[in-house]
């Protein structure tokens, strides 16, 4: 099978972009290129999430989805081209064109899909399937044994069109979603006093900032393939610098950040001590 070349992902990219697909590349390992320099370990405290996808400000591609454009001239710009020399795949932002994406990972968890949730296209993966509805949606991972929801706030290789007619993002899908809303593993009272006072509402911007903040610093412990020890630490930097002065963090918030490095496999007392580690080094 001949590989793709970057020709062939700039026009798929094109494409997409020109069907109203919010599109970036994908380096090797289906990761996206590296923050830019004013962004990298979340240095701007997650600002440019606030503006619309592909819009950030920075010159780069970063924040992984938030970088997702259908805007031609960006994706054929100079700063994108040094990526799309070495681009590995074409990633897409499932909320931006209207989609959610049920990630099927393996074989059993696409039978448990064909039994359980209503036909709609599909997308043959390397190992299993993506079944793509109309209709948006928060992202979560996990909902099932081999099973990721991809919709806001998260990026999904472009595959090909696949086949079958697109259905209306059923309830069934977000009942998966809500059974994971709380936090599974460490315990509220282990982090009860973890979060730092403060004088009260978030001073940054709005309660709609910190949540993105937040998000985006679990998503960033997520996708870490390596260094996860570095990656959690410099992350709960990032969320204290920004918001570890005004006391909007919650024991909420930090039991998000708690869970996200613990799916990563780190243990609770090494989470315990980045944070601590993190509020001594900004003098908290």
């Amino acid at each position: 099978m001949t590989q793709p070349t970057t020709n062939d992902y700039l026009r798929t990219a094109l494409s997409l972009a020109q069907a109203g697909v919010p599109v970036l590349p994908l380096r090797k390992g289906k990761v996206p290129f590296g923050n830019c320099p004013d962004c990298t370990g979340l240095a701007c405290g997650g600002r440019p999430s606030m503006k619309t996808a592909g819009d950030c400000g920075c010159p780069r591609v970063c924040h992984g989805w938030a970088a997702a454009t259908t805007n031609t001239a960006i994706i054929t710009s100079p700063a994108w081209a040094p990526m799309w020399r070495t681009a590995a795949a074409v990633a897409y932002h499932p909320a931006g064109a209207g989609l959610t994406v049920v990630d099927l990972d393996d074989t059993d968890a696409v039978a448990w899909a064909r039994t359980a949730l209503p036909p709609t296209r599909t997308v043959a993966t390397t190992r299993g399937e993506h079944w793509i509805y109309r209709g948006t949606m928060r992202s979560v991972n996990a909902v099932r044994p081999g099973m990721d929801i991809k919709s806001t706030m998260a990026y999904a290789r472009w595959l090909g069109p696949g086949t079958g007619t697109t259905a209306a993002l059923p309830d069934v899908v977000r009942a998966l979603a809500a059974k994971e809303s709380r936090p599974a593993r460490p315990a509220q009272s282990a982090v009860r006093l973890a979060a730092p006072a403060g004088g009260g509402e978030c001073r940054h911007r709005t309660p709609v900032y910190l949540e993105r903040g937040i998000a985006m610093a679990e998503q960033r412990i997520t996708e870490a393939r390596s260094q996860i020890h570095t990656t959690v630490y410099r992350t709960f930097l990032a969320v204290l610098s920004v918001h570890g002065r005004c006391g909007c963090l919650t024991d909420t918030h930090v039991a998000r950040l708690f869970t996200a490095a613990q799916a990563k496999g780190e243990t609770l007392r090494h989470c315990t001590d980045a944070w601590t580690n993190a509020r001594t080094a900004l003098g908290m």
